[in-house]
């Protein structure tokens, strides 16, 4: 039986003047099918009327979360709302437009399908990571991440010493500006920039692509995704390295500093048009691959 949408959350990008009538037609046709509609309150000021909620709560209080914007704000979304389990649907007003997939012009359209049931549901892992200080202290905060965790030297042009582990065992030594740890959804973003390989979402695997590796041997592993994996920087580290989740969460490393990453607790549901096909975005969004070729009549 096709799940519910009775109260529906929207997440939107802020600070975007192009965001405003596509949020304002959204918010018109969700209440016309007297959808009970919940605005996060960054834009409660926009849209007086409508109810609105804290972004911390807006999973837990909704049935669908409707994001608003590009994929950066769909992962920001995502990274929010994925504890409750509540899925998200992507509209896309961004540049490339991988993981929000609905236009603007068939918003509507797609509203139909979804709430007659009609629809693709799709679970991408997580992944969570956790520092540990040089000093063996580790740290209670932990970062969530969607696409993937990367760490590397602060300093620009200048390579990092690292080591990675799994499980506890020793992998390899690294001189490299840093490394990518990716999911398959983040196979597609910066760790195919640096050579990795692109995994089909339904995966469950991680890659692990050095960022511009000293030497040639030093390639791209995929490793189960329920391994823990560790990368630890030299304790000969001059200067500082940087711990970033999916670009957008930052936190400074030290000499002798540990990354623990893992599987998160939680995976992200996305909903999609009943039209969805991901090669098809492969081919599209990436220029990957070649269209079918036509039988001549």
């Amino acid at each position: 039986m096709a799940q519910q949408f009775e109260t529906v959350g929207i997440l939107a990008k802020k600070n975007d003047d192009g965001v405003r009538q596509t949020l304002k037609n959204l918010i018109a046709d969700l209440q016309a099918r007297n959808k009970h509609v919940l605005l996060d309150e960054g834009h409660a000021s926009a849209h007086d009327g409508v109810d609105t909620c804290p972004r911390a709560e807006l999973g837990e209080r909704c049935d669908l979360v409707v994001v608003v914007g590009g994929d950066g704000t769909l992962l920001d979304a995502g990274r929010s709302v994925a504890a409750s389990a509540t899925p998200l649907l992507g509209v896309n007003l961004g540049r490339l437009g991988f993981m929000v997939d609905v236009l603007p012009a068939d918003m509507s359209t797609t509203l139909d399908d979804i709430f007659a049931g009609d629809y693709i549901a799709e679970s991408r892992l997580m992944l969570c990571a956790q520092i540990e200080r040089a000093d063996g202290t580790m740290q209670p905060e932990q970062f969530s991440a969607i696409n993937e965790c990367v760490i590397r030297n602060q300093a620009f042009a200048r390579v990092l010493d690292f080591d990675t582990y799994m499980n506890g065992a020793f992998i390899s030594h690294h001189r490299a500006d840093g490394m990518v740890v990716a999911t398959p959804t983040g196979s597609t973003a910066y760790a195919l920039s640096g050579g990795g390989p692109v995994l089909h979402p339904g995966l469950n695997a991680l890659a692990l692509v050095p960022i511009c590796p000293h030497t040639l041997s030093d390639r791209p592993l995929i490793v189960d995704a329920d391994h823990e994996i560790e990368i630890r920087v030299a304790d000969t580290l001059d200067g500082a390295a940087l711990f970033t989740s999916d670009g957008q969460v930052s936190q400074p490393l030290g000499a002798g500093d540990c990354v623990h990453i893992r599987r998160g607790a939680h995976d992200l549901k996305l909903i999609h048009p009943p039209n969805y096909d991901y090669f098809n975005i492969l081919r599209n969004k990436l220029q990957w691959g070649r269209g079918q070729k036509l039988a001549h009549s």
